[in-house]
Order: C-alpha cells, then sequence, then structure tokens
C-alpha cells in the first residue's frame, strides 16, 4: 500500500463506510457481541510531503470523564495509540506512514485500537455511543 487512494479503495472493500471525503474517511468496526466503534481515519501529510493515516476513535465527552482516571487507564492498559482531545471527544488515536505500509501494519493496530476503545467506552461512558 502506497497512498492514501490506495487505503481508501482497500477500506472500501473490508469495513462499512459511514462517511467519506477527499482526506478522510469514517468506519464503523463490528464486534460479535452486537458492539460497534466509529473510527475516523484521515490523511495526514507531514513536512508537506510524506502521507501518513491517523486512526482515532472517540470514546467519551471530555467535559463528563475524570480525564486523570481516563489517562491512568491508557497508561496502564492500552499497548496502541494515545489519548488526545478532538473537539468535544476524549479519542485514542494512532498514526502510520502510508509510503511502505503493508496492510498487516495497518488492519492489526486497527484492530487493536477500535478493541481497546470499545472497552474504554463501556467503562468510561457506560454504553455504546460511538
Amino acid at each position: 500500500m502506497a497512498t492514501w487512494k490506495d487505503l481508501v479503495a482497500f477500506i472500501r472493500t473490508e469495513y462499512r463506510v459511514v462517511e467519506e471525503t477527499r482526506d478522510e474517511i469514517n468506519i464503523y468496526v463490528e464486534f460479535e457481541d452486537e458492539r460497534s466503534q466509529l473510527i475516523w481515519l484521515s490523511r495526514e501529510v507531514l513536512d508537506g510531503r510524506e502521507e501518513w493515516v491517523q486512526i482515532a476513535s472517540p470514546f467519551a465527552m471530555a467535559g463528563q470523564v475524570n480525564l486523570n482516571a481516563v489517562l491512568k487507564e491508557i497508561g496502564e492498559t492500552t499497548v496502541v495509540g494515545g489519548a488526545a482531545i478532538m473537539g468535544e471527544h476524549v479519542v485514542l488515536r494512532h498514526s502510520l506512514p502510508l509510503s511502505n505500509l503493508d496492510i498487516n501494519e495497518f488492519v492489526d493496530p486497527l484492530a487493536l485500537l477500535a478493541g481497546t476503545v470499545d472497552s474504554l467506552e463501556e467503562t468510561f461512558s457506560g454504553g455504546d455511543a460511538f
């Protein structure tokens, strides 16, 4: 996989797309227990020349959770991703360079992030809103 266009073509065949723009594609990752997780995938250009994909997923509203507890939980249990506030949402996000990305280097972190964020959502939001 070498470009954003290539990645988007793959995503369209493998995931349920819910929204798409030129530099962003939003998907749902669905789990066997009928829960699902919204994932925001966006094209980022580093230093005006190198394409990256940012994988981000919301799990709580920033004003409705104890951010100290969230960060402590992520620090103790999370392998992929880091916490951020994007708009009003607390998200877990991870970024990958596209230039020499193998498909498993995208799929595996995506699955791990989705599962982790679904667990964080259940713990801190008490439901399946995202």
